[in-house]
């Protein structure tokens, strides 16, 4: 197999993220459904910050086992450094962020306007709800995206070293993982009951699914384990400031029993659809 055709097929497992997006743009979701939603998502991301972490963690346990107490010191530094920026840095970002919103919202609104008028369907309040789950789904599609880019650079590490079997069991393997992954970027949006616009997931898709392809192409001519930690640390660090986010607004819904069914499910497709890379002895 070709080198360019081991690039296609990456793209091609990145890009399956957009069998899940449509589903953001259901009209006006029950309560039910938007709940059941928001929940498969956090037990999505949840195996994913576990998948990721493991993969992260793997050289540097190899290391370990070895006992070259260089490698495997540098391999937790980055893999500390990669949580740190991944998680702090959008914590940093959504209060910059947040503090600008409720700024235009004051000015929006005068000095003299009625409460009522910001809880409106219409009003600064659901305004600001929408602006906050559009911002919530751009952060899980970059966090999916750092987290994807570290899977291409695993497919093309592979084809780098001749493994093209493990090649093309990876790439099927990530494939069924970013077809749910993208629930988990429209699960905040159904929450809020905003529909998004084919544009919209269309960007979001791109953003969340594209970087398996760039990082197969870099893969295939970079082999280095720190790259690769660095981009899972930063992968697993922003996916679980999202699971932070998104246990918020499952509990706004007070559906406790279904909340936690739902998350149970997501958890257990994650598992399902990892089968594949297991197999593949990854």
């Amino acid at each position: 197999m070709s080198s360019s055709q081991i690039v296609l097929l990456g793209a091609i497992a990145g890009l399956t993220i957009y069998l899940g997006l449509p589903i953001g743009r259901l009209r006006n979701p029950a309560p039910r459904l938007r709940a059941s939603l928001n929940a498969v998502a956090i037990g999505i991301l949840t195996f994913l910050v576990w998948d990721v972490l493991s993969a992260a963690w793997e050289p540097t346990d190899s290391a370990l086992s070895s006992h070259h107490w260089g490698t495997a010191v540098g391999g937790f530094l980055t893999l500390a450094a990669g949580l740190a920026v991944g998680m702090m840095g959008l914590v940093s970002y959504d209060r910059r962020i947040a503090a600008r919103r409720a700024a235009r919202a004051q000015l929006s609104a005068g000095p003299g306007a009625a409460a009522v008028g910001d809880t409106a369907p219409g009003g600064a309040a659901a305004k600001a709800a929408r602006s906050g789950a559009a911002g919530l789904a751009l952060m899980i599609a970059t966090g999916i995206g750092l987290h994807n880019f570290a899977e291409g650079l695993a497919i093309g590490n592979s084809a780098a070293t001749g493994q093209i079997s493990l090649a093309v069991l990876l790439i099927i393997g990530f494939g069924l993982h970013n077809a749910t992954e993208g629930f988990g970027i429209v699960a905040p949006l159904a929450a809020e009951g905003e529909r998004p616009s084919w544009g919209s997931l269309a960007l979001l898709g791109l953003i969340g699914g594209g970087p398996t392809f760039l990082g197969t192409l870099v893969g295939q001519h970079l082999v280095n384990d720190y790259l690769s930690i660095a981009f899972l640390g930063l992968a697993a660090g922003s996916i679980l400031y999202v699971v932070i986010e998104l246990l918020a607004v499952a509990r706004r819904s007070g559906l406790k029993e279904l909340t936690g069914w739902m998350i149970l499910l997501g958890l257990l497709l994650g598992f399902a659809t990892d089968a594949v890379v297991t197999a593949a002895g990854v």
